[in-house]
């Protein structure tokens, strides 16, 4: 029997991802470990290898196609002795190709498609309410009944106003419309007026509002790619479900360097073992003496219990066209300062590439975001979740600063700490803070 091939789920966030290339064609025989797509995922696009041997018989994705569900059927695969009159005996649901013009595939409502041009946008109406029905796609229906979602408190942005999938798992996630039980009366719909308080619900603003505050042809409407999409939804559940507070301090640069001088006039200029330190590198192994210094600062949380880390995995941001990056430095505090600056180097060229894998880029304690080389004095991050912390590094730039009663010239650096008041409080990070600080202006302490 033709044997299915899955889109595969390249990390454990995965739920879809794009079918960039197809390394086949219908026809062809492959090998087990033969590459037979490349797949674009958020953060990388990958090659993936064939797991079983036959010739190709049906691909059922296009190149290019966005949006592709893990483990949804992308092709057939024909055993030994198949032909394509043995796809008849696959169900029909299985043959069906994911994606077709819009016109002729009805399941392409359940993901909008952004118009060309905004000349051509319609608005989106809202679903009918007050007993009338309510327009929405029967998988939207199944969805909301799954989840006990009110249909009649969302907007619909699908064709003609239709709620779709999207609109579904929009409300899923911003915690909108969902049901009362039995008896008791439904929470007032985002954007009215709470009947106790009289207090005003703040409410997102629509697509359709956004659209109408700006005049159509004054702007180009720019599609939204899949790492831009995720990046905005990982950074928005953050600020939503992350109790976020910042802490500052200033660190004096001058010792380091003067270290860093020294280490890279000494170093290999070629071979394996050469190196070129940056500030950056001494940051990241600061950061992580500084986690095993203050273990109670290298946690996260979750609903079962605060998961305390052992090592110090640092996630470190690369921003790329479009978005950014955060490859991890594993057990950074064990390693040196040329081992952390190689792998630095190599992993943010993987990432300006796409060329990142999940082993890359999964499981960090906590990150850093470097602006200082923009010229950035002083800035908040936000979390990345589920890590706890992350520390915004600005620029080193000489200041005047009081030493011993004297006015003196030092070379600072301001830092910012965002934490998740959850499970880091303020002293708590107050000590992360001064224990990194204490690394950083005395950095012979890193090397011990």
């Amino acid at each position: 029997m033709p044997i299915p091939i899955l889109m595969p789920a390249l990390s454990p966030t995965m739920e879809e991802g794009t079918l960039a290339k197809w390394h086949v064609a219908i026809g062809d025989e492959i090998a087990s470990g033969d590459v037979i797509a490349e797949i674009e995922t958020d953060k990388a696009i990958m090659e993936v290898e064939s797991i079983e041997e036959g010739k190709v018989g049906k691909l059922l994705v296009a190149e290019g196609t966005q949006g592709v569900a893990v483990n949804s059927t992308i092709a057939m695969l024909l055993q030994e002795g198949e032909d394509e009159g043995d796809l008849a005996t696959v169900e029909a649901s299985q043959l069906e190709p994911v994606a077709k013009a819009p016109q002729e595939d009805p399941k392409q409502e359940e993901k909008p498609v952004a118009p060309a041009k905004a000349e051509k946008l319609e608005t989106p109406a809202a679903p009918a309410v007050n007993g009338a029905r309510i327009i929405a796609s029967p998988l939207a229906k199944r969805i909301a009944a799954q989840n006990n979602l009110d249909l009649s408190r969302l907007q619909g942005f699908g064709p003609n106003g239709r709620i779709i999938k999207a609109d579904v798992e929009a409300a899923m996630k911003s915690g909108a419309a969902v049901q009362a039980p039995q008896g008791q009366a439904l929470m007032p719909a985002v954007g009215a007026t709470d009947a106790v308080s009289g207090a005003q619900v703040i409410q997102p603003v629509s697509d359709k509002e956004i659209f109408a505050t700006y005049e159509q042809g004054s702007y180009d409407l720019v599609p939204i790619d899949n790492m831009r999409r995720t990046v905005a939804e990982r950074l928005t559940v953050s600020k939503s479900t992350i109790p976020h507070f910042y802490l500052s301090i200033d660190c004096e640069l001058d010792k380091l360097l003067q270290a860093r001088k020294r280490l890279n006039d000494n170093a290999p200029k070629e071979g394996p073992a050469s190196f070129k330190l940056s500030v950056n590198d001494f940051v990241i192994k600061a950061l992580a003496l500084a986690l095993q210094y203050v273990p109670g600062a290298n946690v996260t949380w979750s609903s079962q219990g605060v998961l305390q880390h052992k090592r110090s995995d640092v996630s470190v941001a690369v921003a790329v066209d479009g978005g950014l990056f955060t490859p991890v430095i594993r057990h950074a505090e064990l390693k040196t300062l040329s081992e952390i600056s190689n792998e630095m180097k190599d992993l943010a060229l993987k990432a300006r590439s796409k060329k990142l894998s999940p082993a890359d880029y999964v499981g960090g304690t906590t990150s850093i975001s470097n602006l200082g080389m923009m010229g950035i004095k002083k800035f908040d991050a936000v979390i990345n979740p589920p890590q706890a912390s992350i520390l915004a590094v600005g620029a080193g730039e000489k200041r005047p600063v009081i030493v011993d009663d004297q006015v003196s010239v030092r070379t600072m650096m301001s830092v910012t700490l965002s934490c998740d008041h959850r499970v880091v409080d303020g002293a708590l990070g107050a000590e992360l803070l001064n224990a990194f600080k204490g690394f950083i202006e005395d950095p012979v302490a890193m090397l011990v």
